[in-house]
């Protein structure tokens, strides 16, 4: 076994005999000794924006086990300023690294040197990478939400857990300890029959100029729009553009408010609390029977994802899900002998989040304190817990276990699905039924938005084999 030799290669070649003799899935450091190259996984991380240096990059460098080794991104600015981070970091620990760079994830990953990807790309470019990692069989993490459209959704989840994939979302509320508690204590019937969920969620303003100006050098615009109809470059399509690391990456860019890219709220910040819901409703592996929703949708300027919005979903298990601009902004499950509520309280991931203010501020709430007073007992439900409450560890420990991580490719799926059956009923204005197990609408215009026309020679249609 060469110094050149990852860990995956040597689990890859080595895992069934491995297994049958009973032998550690991690290779001890008196074999390798504590420096081998094969002690450490060795991540890609696509996308050096916002999210991914405020949360992906920081993640994923202050873990032990891992070493960033190479930055993608079609922005050349950004590009450059992911590779300085990274290596400036390792340099603090004394640790000598001269990060690649690639402007395209696909010759980023032709190279072998990667035992898994982290994806921080805007909506409209997770499905690709991760179909892509996963035929070759690098373990994943992804941003939210999982896609853009249910087949998209669908193709990945499929192909992920085909290849035996170690996957991680950035579903983060689940390492949180206040949303697993409040879990636990629905599942375990701390609240009598749940019968009411209400989500609150944000919303997005309308603008956003239309004027057509220059294709900034350091962009690769085509390829930033990916699959998605050509458009004219304006300031507020893309993400800011800045001669200081404040401007770049300090506001939301505007391509979360544009439908082509962002599906807005419904999946921008519905995905993480309608991910919450299924865990606390036990229904992770489907998702709603029928929908209806109503919302205003912008009629002039750029931004044109959703207003405000009322939604209302209907489970098999009986449990009405309400999904509300007007709502605090969290989950509150309803209950026939009482009620929890539980948000992030005043806990950011980034400097733009918004945050529940007011009594709603609390992370954790129920109509009587008691119930978290009383510790679980043999019988209740008891959910996975991420080390540390470390969501990037948790997905570190789930590629070095090879056990699932908090969220597997199939939950995010469900719960991506569920929020954007929330979108088609909104564009529809109509209630609509939803097989879960067939995902499939009663309505034949609703079924014709579960995918899209893919601009080639982007998207799933167009990939290898796809």
């Amino acid at each position: 076994m060469t110094s050149a030799t990852t860990r995956r290669d040597f689990l890859r070649a080595s895992g069934l005999t491995a297994a049958a003799l009973g032998f550690p899935t991690i290779i001890p450091a008196r074999v390798l000794g504590a420096d081998a190259p094969s002690k450490k996984i060795h991540v890609l991380q696509i996308g050096c924006g916002r999210i991914g240096r405020d949360m992906d990059m920081p993640g994923l460098l202050r873990q032990g086990d891992v070493r960033v080794v190479a930055v993608c991104d079609l922005d050349s600015l950004r590009l450059a300023d992911g590779k300085a981070m990274v290596e400036s970091h390792y340099k603090k620990k004394n640790v000598g690294i001269d990060v690649a760079t690639y402007g395209d994830y696909r010759e980023a990953l032709r190279h072998k040197d990667y035992d898994a990807v982290s994806i921080s790309t805007p909506d409209h470019w997770h499905a690709e990478p991760i179909v892509a990692a996963a035929m070759l069989r690098k373990d994943i993490y992804v941003q939210k939400p999982l896609t853009m459209t249910i087949a998209e959704g669908r193709a990945v989840s499929d192909i992920v857990r085909k290849n035996q994939c170690m996957f991680q979302i950035g579903s983060q509320q689940r390492s949180g300890s206040q949303f697993r508690i409040a879990c636990e204590m629905v599942r375990s019937g701390r609240i009598g029959k749940l019968h009411t969920v209400k989500i609150g969620l944000p919303s997005d303003p309308s603008g956003g100029s239309v004027t057509e100006i220059p294709v900034p050098s350091n962009l690769n615009y085509d390829m930033w729009l990916g699959c998605t109809p050509l458009a004219p470059y304006t300031k507020d399509r893309v993400h800011a553009q800045g001669a200081d690391l404040k401007t770049r990456y300090g506001e939301r860019p505007g391509w979360l408010r544009i439908e082509d890219y962002c599906l807005g709220m419904i999946t921008g910040w519905g995905s993480h609390h309608v991910d919450i819901a299924h865990w606390g409703m036990d229904t992770e592996l489907t998702g709603p029977i029928a929908v209806e929703g109503k919302a205003e949708f912008p009629k002039s300027g750029l931004w044109n994802v959703h207003g405000p919005y009322h939604i209302e979903m209907s489970y098999a298990n009986g449990v009405t899900v309400i999904i509300d601009h007007k709502l605090p902004n969290g989950v509150r499950f309803e209950g026939s002998d009482g009620w929890i509520f539980v948000t992030r309280g005043a806990e950011r991931v980034t400097a733009s989040d918004p945050i529940p203010k007011g009594a709603a501020a609390k992370a954790l709430q129920a109509s009587d304190p008691d119930i978290f007073k009383t510790p679980l007992g043999k019988d209740d439900v008891r959910l996975h817990e991420s080390p540390n409450g470390d969501h990037h560890l948790d997905w570190i420990t789930s590629i070095k276990s090879r056990k699932p991580a908090v969220t597997s490719v199939e939950q995010a799926h469900r719960s991506t699905s569920a929020c954007i059956t929330g979108w088609v009923a909104m564009k529809l204005g109509r209630k609509l039924k939803w097989d879960p197990a067939k995902e499939e609408f009663d309505d034949a215009t609703a079924n014709s938005m579960r995918s899209r026309p893919e601009r080639g020679p982007y998207g799933l249609s167009h990939m290898k084999g796809g």
